[in-house]
């Protein structure tokens, strides 16, 4: 299926990170942290499909999509930056490999925390968010997205990881062997890990050899 979806808000959430509220078309409905193919309703760019997770609720009256834009890259997040409420976007199927699995960790890295917004949230709602840890790394500190929500839902339990600014006020580290080691205190949990490629993949590779459980740890790539 295709729907066109007119847009309704846009705010600027850092220094290169948007939301998108579209217009929600009628029994649409998605697990949190599963996305949809996204196109801009524009010619030219009505076939460039690009997939981006829901971070609103299911029980929302709109959609709702934060999306990292990337200005060098010549493409769909360019475009998408230059749009203006009114425009059109379409949307198609909703699907995923990312949804709630139990209590455990969230391993993040930049826009890699986007599909987990929508997930937070629901548990937030639940009263179930304290069984979250969050570890999440960025280059600097003004790339954390939405730190204020995440720390409000998690109750503070929250590690920021800041691998590029040395003046950071959070943690100045990476996600390798030893900081994994000393940060995660139970491999028996669940693991939610995704990032760049890469990062996704070290990240797996260092849990197993840390011990964890592989079946117990859920991978995404944010390209």
């Amino acid at each position: 299926m295709e729907e066109k979806v007119r847009i309704q808000k846009i705010e600027q959430v850092t220094h290169d990170v948007k939301q998108f509220k579209v217009e929600k078309p009628e029994g649409y409905s998605f697990t949190p942290g599963h996305a949809t193919e996204v196109s801009i309703n524009k010619e030219g760019w009505k076939d460039e499909k690009r997939p981006f997770t829901f971070t609103s609720l299911n029980e929302d009256d709109f959609l709702e999509f934060t999306i990292k834009i990337y200005p060098d890259h010549d493409g769909v997040t360019e475009q998408l930056d230059k749009l203006q409420v009114g425009d059109e976007l379409i949307i198609r199927d909703t699907w995923g490999a990312i949804e709630y699995e139990g209590p455990g960790y969230i391993i993040a890295g930049g826009a890699g925390i986007t599909p987990y917004i929508a997930m937070l949230r629901d548990l937030d709602k639940q009263g179930k968010s304290d069984n979250i840890h969050l570890i999440y790394a960025n280059k600097t500190d003004k790339d954390i997205i939405l730190k204020d929500e995440l720390d409000k839902i998690l109750n503070h339990h929250t590690t920021y990881v800041i691998t590029d600014q040395e003046d950071t006020d959070y943690t100045k580290g990476y996600l390798n062997k030893e900081f994994l080691k000393d940060h995660v205190r139970d491999l028996e949990a669940r693991f939610y890990v995704c990032g760049p490629p890469e990062m996704t993949k070290e990240v797996s590779n260092i849990l197993e050899q840390l011990g964890a459980n592989t079946d117990s740890v859920q991978l995404d790539d944010q390209q």
